[in-house]
């Protein structure tokens, strides 16, 4: 079992990681950054970017910072539809944006300032309704949040990587608590490199099969060990 000094270490030189490399992303994703910045204003007009209040560590709250990719719509009562597959508000510019991840590259700076982390559970609204769902769900109330909650969320991360996008979010909430409870370096930095290898093949969009056999293994594990796989 991991020692607390053990674990603040880990913590020390995470967090070391994701501010030199945020930096890093920060000034070499510029030039692409900023012709981002000018398809969606000649596109779609203004705003470019999206700010959103998330759910971050201990359930501190946060603005996270995207590229606008879908419509210019705000919900009422300051709930959120959780986004599905070919979903009609996503922008033709975001379409492009969102099977490269190339929306979320502004994230970059939540990272710098210790709001993310590369690696981690999604960060998430406090309100969401459901694919498909009809209501909006607390998801301080949802079961599994608050040991997921323990760590900050992640650009990537198990979830991210491997769970269906449609599915319930208690059901995504056990990948994110099985990557809590195996996190380790090697397994960021592997989880880095699938992200990169599905942002090459433009297949963030899709709901399973990402990069055939690439991660197979990882993903057979997870899911294994928290029961969602068939025998």
């Amino acid at each position: 079992m991991e020692t607390t000094d053990g674990y603040r270490m880990n913590n020390v030189a995470k967090r070391a990681f994701d501010f030199i490399f945020s930096l890093f992303g920060i000034i070499l994703s510029f030039p692409v950054s900023a012709i981002i910045f000018l398809l969606i204003l000649f596109n779609d007009g203004w705003p470019v970017f999206y700010f959103q209040e998330r759910v971050g560590k201990n359930g501190k709250v946060f603005k996270e910072m995207k590229f606008r990719s879908m419509v210019n719509e705000q919900a009422k009562d300051g709930s959120f539809v959780q986004a599905r597959q070919n979903d009609r508000r996503i922008t033709k510019i975001g379409r492009f944006l969102r099977i490269t991840a190339m929306d979320e590259l502004p994230q970059l700076w939540n990272i710098f300032k210790g709001e993310m982390s590369f690696v981690g559970p999604r960060a998430l609204v406090a309100r969401e309704t459901e694919a498909g769902g009809q209501a909006a769900i607390n998801i301080f109330d949802i079961p599994g949040f608050r040991e997921r909650s323990r760590v900050s969320p992640g650009l990537t991360g198990v979830a991210q990587v491997f769970a269906p996008r449609d599915i319930e979010r208690e059901l995504k909430f056990k990948y994110d608590i099985w990557y809590i409870r195996n996190r380790g370096f090697s397994l960021d930095l592997y989880l880095i490199m699938l992200s990169f290898l599905i942002t090459f093949r433009g297949r963030w969009e899709d709901s399973n099969d990402r990069f055939h056999y690439l991660g197979k293994n990882l993903r057979y594990r997870v899911e294994n060990e928290i029961g969602l796989r068939k025998t």
